[in-house]
Parts: structure tokens; C-alpha cells; sequence
């Protein structure tokens, strides 16, 4: 099994020659690090100019084991190469390093990399990542696994404090400031570097961005955008603390999404989510996100904040509203529960009228996560709930009412999670119970632990609603002082009530209506759409999403049916002629393709998807559409353009992704 590693960027604002200077006089041991006893140079080459040097060194590690995993191992000790390729001219510090013990049985690869800050150059920037694949250990593989990523993860921690105790201990020294290294005058420009030099002086530098403020939370930013790289006070300012492990993840599952998606993908806040939701596992994120970015693709959700129309009804009898923050610095959305006409409402804006309207809701609460993160000077990306039950009696337990919320808290809870951050529930009612075991088993063992229930009363005692929300915003109904929008709620008038054919008519399905179409592929097996063209020039586009294992794609053309006399028989029989218009690609599940084809003639024309590897049915969903030639008023050109970057997509779609996950 492999563990990864993967650090986001972080930033000394020293230059980078002074901090060269620091970095060195960690060796050849340092007090700091006590897990290194020693580290001495095999080889080290300077170039002529003094402007590149490349060092290796033997590095003695002390083995931090259990005593008897030591003695089963025969060793106290084992060694590490490092190699150092350090370029005065480009001012980048390249390093690499792997184990020399045990390299049978462990593989340890690190790589480092000091830069110049891209918008700063009196700041220099630090990255790392590394891979422990362990073969095999003496039947202690896990053991060794998890020793070695405990070690990996308490050396990392200690790397910025070691670097700022060097600092300051060149500060005493009066050292404050290193000279830059220049070219001398009578150097030619290109210096012809020596036969023991590497690609590491190949003086080049790879164009490098850092985040500086955040996408929308609920939304999504380019694949250009998600190639800044994120730094640890991007992270600290806008998406809260993390461990090292933590973040590691997140900048495993954001190149993920980079790699995979050539257009919107998940903005850092909702990457941080998915990861939360899954305690942290990459691959288990990426595949529930995947899943929701198809939902969010397949029923516009994207555009509720914008399109979104409040039916009157709601306006007139829906109690709940967004009130204030809390005391930190969460959005506020009250709920009447108790005084809420759940049948009334369903049976005039029926379960999707419902479910848009809670969707409104959780794409309003993100937008003012984010505005809340903006204004109060750190993260906060989750909102309050406070839920007044009082009224709540047996007319709630209506079964179609029970049926609708429990098929909206499924769909919240799969494409919002960890969007909660405190849930009070006040005033409830001796009835609650019963609701609350219908309800509890759709909700996240996670969110559940964030309810805080209150009988009667008790939200007024010590330990109530003035120990999570000022009191000058507690609502006026509940005792406080604060005027509040919210209404109170009624029955809606049954003069209002749609019939079936009504709600069926005005209804829009989320669940059920899209232009995209699903399907499920068995393995060996394929899935084809025929498209019959009429006219030389049209044009068919496509856009499809894998959701789950992977399928090849293709595009065909079908010759004219001829008459064939089989080898070996004399039947005469039909056979269909194929002829491949767009070389297949391979996508696995996770990826977002869009392309297109203009037809050189006329004929049917087949979108093949075929399935022939993995353990499950290949799950997709697509949506294709043909442009006549004499209805399309746009350049070919462009259209042709197109299809070459679909065939970028395509070589991309068959790269190995080293990051995906964290196995």
C-alpha cells in the first residue's frame, strides 16, 4: 500500500539567500531534528561561476520504534540519500531524497522544492511531497506504515519552527542580509555547464501562482484558477486550521479535480467539505463529490441563486427566514417548525416546489459563509439552524409529509454536507420523539452530534440560546429582543390546493426531468446512441459525466449495408460497416468530456460507450445534440478548434493520476 504525501505552499518572508544560508546549518546534525544523527557529504560539485552546486549526502536516521520491532529488525539505525541541486541563478533549491536501507522490502521517495515567491521576491516558498510504499516487513507492514507517516508527519511540523530558530540565530550574528549571486562581466551569458550536471540546472522555471482569496464556496472555479497553489496562510485565512495530514489531502483531491476537469470544478471550501464528510479519505471525497457535481450539472443548481422565483405561497405561509449570526459569527436560519402547514404547502407547491425552496436555502446559507468569512477576518463556512418546535403535534406525522422530508434531508445530506454547524432544536414538544426516529436515521453520524435539543422552557436556563447566540439577536417570539421577518405561520387556505393533475402539470421533477440520460453499462457490454444525419456539415456535440468505473468512448460513422458471402458458407448475409470518426478515449469515473464532430457526410452516426474493465456496471450520464448545417450560424472554424481540444482532453483522459488518493 502507498501513503502519500502532499504539502501545500509555505511562505518565509525572508529572501532566498538568507534562507539558503539558514537551511545549511542544519547540517550535518541538528538538535531540532533529533531523529537525525548525522548527515556526511559523498560528493559536492560547484560549477565554475559558483552559481549551481550540487550535494549529496548519507544521512543516519534513528530508528523511532518499539523497542522489540527494533530488536526483530536487527537495527537501531537506518540511512537516507539526499541530493541537493541548488541554482544561485534561478535562486530554487531542487531536493530529493530515498532510502538506502531496506530498499527491498520499503520505498521512501521525498521531494522538496525552496522558490522565489511568485508575487514577492524578498519572500521565498517552500513545498514538499513524498511516497512510502511498504512491500514487505516482516509481517509488519501496517506497523511500520503507520510509524513511518507518525514520523514523516512530526519531522514536517518542525521544519518551519528549525528554519525560524536558524533565522533568528542569524539575526544575533548581526546577519541580516545575503548578497544575490550575479554573473560576472566578463562571463558570456550561457555558461557551458559540466558533464556531472543534470537537468536540475537546465535553467528553466516553472511558472508558479499562490491563491490569494477564495472562490465561492458553493460554486466553482476554472482549471487555469486551481493551478495557483495553495500556501498554509490561504488556508489558515480562508479555510480554517488543519492538520498536516489534513491538508495534504486537500491539495491531493484539488489536483485531482484539476487534472480531471477541463472546465468548473469545486471551488477549495467545497473540496473541504467532501473531505470532511468522508474523514478526510480522498478517494471516498472525490467519488461522493463527483456524484454531487453531476446532480449540480444535471439539475442547474448552479443557477437557483440567480433564477430562483419565491412562489407567493411561500412568501405568505413558509415560517423561516435568515436571522443574524451567532456568537461565532455563523449565519442564523430560523425555523418555525411547529407553526409550519406541511401538508398545506406541499399540496399547492408540492415536494419539488419544497425541495427548490430548500435548496435556495443551502445555496443562500453558503453565499453567506463566505460573505461572513470576508467580513469577520476568518473561515467560517458553516451556518446555525435553530428550530422552534412549539405547535408541533400529530398533523406533522402526516405520511406524504414525512415521505417528502425525508426524501429532501437524502438529498441534502449526499450534496450539502458539513454545511451544519450547530442545529438547536428548542420547545420540543413530548411528540417529538417519534419524529425525531423517523428523521434521525437519514442524518450523518456526524451532523447528528452537532443537535442540541431543549424541552419546554430550558432554552432560557444557562447552558440555552445565550451561550451560542448574542443575546441581543435572540428572536422576539422566543423572549429576546430582536424583531424578526420570519412569520409565524398558518394553515394554508384549502381553497389554495392544487389538484394531482395540477401539481403533476406545474411541478418541475428535480429527481426525475433532465436533458441529460443515464445509463448503466455491464461489463463487455456497451451502450450506443444512433444518430441519423441528413446533411453534409452538421454538427453533433457531446457532454457526458463518468460516475462510476470506466468507459471508452467513440465515435462512429455506419457504411451502407452490403450483401457478403461468409467464407465457408454460402448464405448471403447483411453486414454493418463501421468506420471510427474520432479516435476513442478513455475516461474514468470522475471526469467531465465535452466534444463535438462535423459530419464530412451524411449517414448514421453512433455515440459508443463501452465497458470492459472493473469489478461494477459502469454508471454515466449524457446529453448529445445535432446543429444542422443550415440552422448553424457560427464559424466551422471554431467548431474544429473544438474538437482538437477534445482531443487534448483526450490524451489527458489516459494520464496516469499519481495524486487521486490517498490509499
Amino acid at each position: 500500500m502507498v501513503q502519500k504525501y502532499q504539502s501545500p505552499v509555505r511562505v518565509y518572508k525572508y529572501p532566498f539567500e538568507l534562507v539558503m544560508m539558514a537551511y545549511e546549518r542544519r547540517f550535518p546534525s541538528c538538535p531540532q531534528i533529533p531523529v537525525v544523527i548525522n548527515c556526511e557529504i559523498i560528493s559536492d560539485w560547484t560549477s565554475g561561476d559558483s552559481s549551481l552546486r550540487k550535494t549529496e549526502r548519507r544521512c543516519k536516521l534513528h530508528v523511532d520504534a518499539p523497542y522489540l520491532l527494533k530488536k526483530i529488525i536487527g537495527v537501531d539505525h537506518v540511512y537516507f540519500i539526499q541530493k541537493n541541486s541548488l541554482n544561485l541563478r534561478n535562486r530554487t533549491l531542487d531536493i530529493e531524497a530515498y532510502n538506502e536501507s531496506f530498499q527491498s522490502r520499503v520505498v521512501v521517495l521525498e521531494t522538496c522544492r525552496y522558490f522565489v515567491h511568485p508575487e514577492n521576491s524578498d519572500w521565498t516558498c517552500f513545498e514538499q511531497c513524498a511516497e512510502v510504499d511498504i512491500k514487505s516487513f516482516f509481517g509488519f507492514e501496517n506497523t511500520i506504515e503507520k510509524l513511518a507517516m507518525k514520523q514523516y508527519s512530526a519531522n514536517i511540523a518542525k521544519g518551519k519552527e528549525v528554519l525560524e530558530h536558524f533565522m533568528a540565530e542569524l539575526r544575533t550574528e548581526g546577519i541580516t542580509h545575503v548578497a544575490r549571486w550575479l554573473p560576472s562581466p566578463d562571463d558570456p551569458e550561457s555558461i557551458q555547464l559540466e558533464e556531472n550536471n543534470d537537468s536540475s540546472f537546465d535553467g528553466t522555471v516553472s511558472p508558479v501562482s499562490l491563491c490569494s482569496k477564495p472562490r465561492r464556496n458553493s460554486g466553482q472555479q476554472t482549471s487555469k484558477e486551481c493551478q495557483s497553489q495553495l500556501d498554509t496562510e490561504y488556508i489558515q485565512r480562508y479555510l480554517g486550521q488543519l492538520t498536516l495530514m489534513q491538508e495534504s489531502r486537500l491539495v491531493q483531491l484539488r489536483k485531482s479535480f484539476a487534472q480531471l476537469h477541463k472546465g468548473k470544478i469545486p471551488s477549495d471550501t467545497m473540496l473541504l467539505r467532501f473531505l470532511r464528510a468522508r474523514d478526510f479519505n480522498v478517494e471516498k471525497a472525490r467519488h461522493l463529490l463527483s456524484e454531487s457535481l453531476s446532480w449540480r450539472k444535471k439539475h442547474g443548481v448552479d443557477k437557483v441563486l440567480s433564477e430562483y422565483q419565491m412562489p407567493q405561497i411561500v412568501k405568505d405561509y413558509f415560517p423561516g427566514g435568515w436571522h443574524h449570526h451567532d456568537k461565532d459569527g455563523r449565519p442564523i436560519y430560523l425555523l418555525r417548525l411547529g407553526q409550519m402547514d406541511v401538508k398545506g404547502l406541499l399540496k399547492t407547491i408540492g415536494e419539488d416546489g419544497l425541495l427548490k425552496l430548500t435548496l435556495h436555502v443551502c445555496e443562500e446559507g453558503l453565499r453567506l459563509t463566505e460573505e461572513a468569512t470576508l467580513n469577520r477576518g476568518k473561515p467560517i463556512s458553516t451556518w446555525c439552524l435553530l428550530v422552534d418546535l412549539e405547535g408541533l403535534n400529530m398533523r406533522h406525522l402526516w405520511r406524504p409529509g414525512i415521505k417528502a422530508l425525508l426524501h429532501i434531508i437524502e438529498i441534502v445530506e449526499a450534496n450539502y454536507p458539513e454545511t451544519l454547524g450547530r442545529v438547536l432544536i428548542i420547545r420540543a414538544p413530548r411528540v417529538f420523539p417519534i419524529l425525531w426516529t423517523l428523521v434521525s436515521t437519514f442524518i450523518d453520524d456526524i451532523t447528528r452530534t452537532k443537535f442540541l435539543f431543549y424541552g419546554g422552557n430550558d432554552y432560557q436556563e444557562p447552558g440555552g440560546l445565550v451561550d451560542y447566540i448574542p443575546n441581543e439577536v435572540v428572536p422576539d417570539f422566543l423572549g429576546g429582543p430582536c424583531k424578526t421577518a420570519v412569520k409565524e405561520g398558518s394553515l394554508v387556505p384549502k381553497s389554495l390546493y392544487l389538484t394531482e393533475g395540477e401539481l403533476g402539470r406545474e411541478g418541475h421533477h428535480i429527481t426525475d426531468d433532465s436533458i441529460y440520460s443515464s445509463v448503466s453499462i455491464a461489463k463487455g457490454q456497451s451502450h450506443e446512441v444512433s444518430l441519423n444525419i441528413s446533411d453534409a456539415g452538421s454538427v453533433i456535440t457531446w457532454d457526458f459525466d463518468i460516475i462510476r468505473e470506466a468507459v471508452t468512448f467513440s465515435v462512429l460513422r455506419v457504411a451502407k449495408q452490403a450483401n457478403h458471402l461468409s467464407q465457408g458458407d454460402n448464405s448471403t448475409g447483411a453486414l454493418e460497416e463501421r468506420e471510427k470518426v474520432e479516435a476513442p478515449i478513455t475516461c474514468r469515473d470522475g471526469e467531465s468530456v465535452q466534444g463535438s464532430h462535423v459530419c464530412s457526410s451524411p449517414g448514421v452516426y453512433l455515440l459508443s460507450w463501452s465497458h470492459s474493465t472493473g469489478d461494477h456496471k459502469a454508471v454515466l450520464m449524457y446529453y448529445y445534440e445535432i446543429l444542422n448545417s443550415a440552422d448553424y450560424r457560427g464559424s466551422m472554424s471554431s467548431l474544429q478548434s473544438g474538437n482538437s481540444s477534445f482531443s487534448a482532453l483526450s490524451s489527458s483522459c489516459t494520464a496516469t493520476i499519481a495524486t487521486t488518493s490517498l490509499r
